[in-house]
């Protein structure tokens, strides 16, 4: 379906019920920020806190995540940030391909409307989703993609990091990359 505006996909995402996903819901995490943003954050679905909210990278892996938009000079209100799901996942799992399948339109849609210079990808899944392949984050965290009019970065999903804070430093220089992409100074 074509949208006129995003008011339009956001009323749309709100009462969907294609997928198992809404029927356990207790809110739709549409996504926030800027729709106007050069960098479009995309993670792999809601959590229980986003759930809860309805809103994107709130609980602890956002505090982190807020956390290293400004160490390169950044805040949420000059991102986008969404996911590939818009429901949570039962117990966090990840989300299945049927479920992806139901919510990609959506996504792409998002893209359409906020046309990001950069596309990060939070994690494996979003990662893979979006580059339509599976990805091994520790060999291609950090290496841009370009694919049509966007740079696809993945990188570690902010709850991956706070399990494994070893790649802290990876993804420090990851979000390096990101801001020397959007300041035009990145060597691809």
């Amino acid at each position: 379906m074509k949208y006129l505006t995003i008011k339009e996909l956001y009323n749309e995402v709100m009462a969907c019920e294609k997928c198992r996903l809404s029927k356990n819901r207790s809110s739709v995490v549409f996504g926030e920020g800027n729709v106007h943003a050069d960098i479009l954050f995309i993670g792999e679905g809601p959590g229980a806190r986003e759930d809860e909210t309805g809103r994107p990278f709130v609980g602890p892996a956002g505090q982190l995540l807020d956390k290293m938009l400004s160490e390169i000079g950044l805040v949420r209100q000059d991102v986008y940030i969404a996911n590939v799901v818009k429901c949570r996942p039962p117990a966090n799992r990840d989300p299945q391909p049927d479920e992806r399948a139901c919510c990609i339109g959506y996504l792409r849609a998002q893209v359409a409307f906020i046309k990001p210079k950069v596309i990060v990808c939070l994690g494996r899944i979003a990662a893979g989703v979006i580059l339509g392949r599976e990805v091994r984050m520790m060999k291609e965290h950090g290496v841009p993609v370009h694919v049509k009019n966007f740079t696809i970065l993945p990188t570690f999903h902010p709850a991956a990091l706070l399990h494994n804070p070893g790649h802290a430093e990876d993804a420090k220089k990851d979000f390096q990359v990101i801001a020397d992409i959007v300041r035009g100074t990145a060597h691809a």
